[in-house]
């Protein structure tokens, strides 16, 4: 099932998309899509109300507690900008203030020089996950969804800190357009991601090439810490990034991004100044 929320910012309600690709409420079922609710997706059937129009689509989900960031998880990535490819997973948090709707503005940040792209899979949890093996690790998951990990280099790297300071910028974690259950996404390693700017594709790559893949993950980080329902893991991004390109290439107000995952959607952003 692909889930859905919809409506103004900050005044979302849930959806499902139907059988022709239409947006049904879920109002009835659920007050929302989020905490105990994504334990038990698959029950939520999709013949509510139809809702009228094309209406904004928000982030599918709510409630996220923590965005867990995987970097340098694609050799190739790792390679572009200079790094070795580490040994074992390298993580960072993102602010889920800096969470919005797929097709939602970036807003670059005052001050910013660097601000780029990054297309990733982002996995949900649905249950909470602590000491889990990788065998047991995709029970965990109720869903998937495209995450656009916008980064400020500048800030990432140069700023005396951790990445958190360039990556948590309001606007910086677009998702969506939909949160699409494991069992219509399949193999999670086995996704197709693209991201084009101004009609460029930019990123052209695959899951499969992941350093560490989806079970790892979620068993590596739950022995950290417990992997609460709503939490996302955002597992690293392709090359083709701009500040991997020579000369570096970065956003400008008026550019045109479009991001997508197989099964999982499409993102449609334009950049303004912050």
């Amino acid at each position: 099932m692909r889930f859905v929320r919809y409506g103004a910012p900050g005044m979302e309600k849930p959806g499902v998309l139907d059988a022709a690709g239409q947006v049904r409420d879920l109002s009835g079922q659920v007050a929302d899509l989020g905490g105990d609710v994504l334990t038990r997706l698959p029950d939520l059937t999709a013949d509510g109300p139809l809702v009228p129009g094309v209406p904004r689509l928000g982030p599918p989900l709510t409630g996220t507690g923590k965005i867990i960031c995987i970097g340098l998880n694609y050799a190739d990535h790792a390679a572009e900008t200079g790094a070795t490819p580490p040994p074992e997973p390298l993580i960072f948090m993102k602010a889920t203030s800096a969470i919005t709707g797929p097709n939602d503005t970036i807003y670059i940040p005052r001050g910013s020089a660097k601000t780029d792209w990054e297309v990733e899979l982002g996995v949900v949890i649905g249950k909470p996950a602590k000491h889990v093996t990788e065998a047991e690790a995709l029970n965990h998951v109720a869903g998937y969804v495209a995450v656009n990990d916008v980064s400020e280099r500048d800030f990432q790297k140069h700023r005396a800190g951790q990445w958190t300071k360039g990556k948590s910028c309001d606007s910086f974690a677009p998702i969506g357009p939909w949160l699409v259950t494991p069992d219509e996404v399949g193999d999670p390693q086995k996704l197709g991601l693209r991201l084009r700017v101004n009609g460029e594709t930019r990123q052209d790559g695959s899951t499969e090439q992941m350093i560490f893949g989806v079970p790892k993950l979620i068993s590596y980080l739950s022995d950290f810490f417990t992997l609460q329902p709503g939490d996302i893991i955002a597992t690293g991004t392709p090359p083709g990034v701009g500040a991997g390109m020579t000369p570096p290439v970065f956003l400008a107000p008026g550019d045109e991004i479009t991001l997508e995952i197989d099964r999982l959607g499409q993102q449609n952003m334009t950049v303004e100044a912050g």
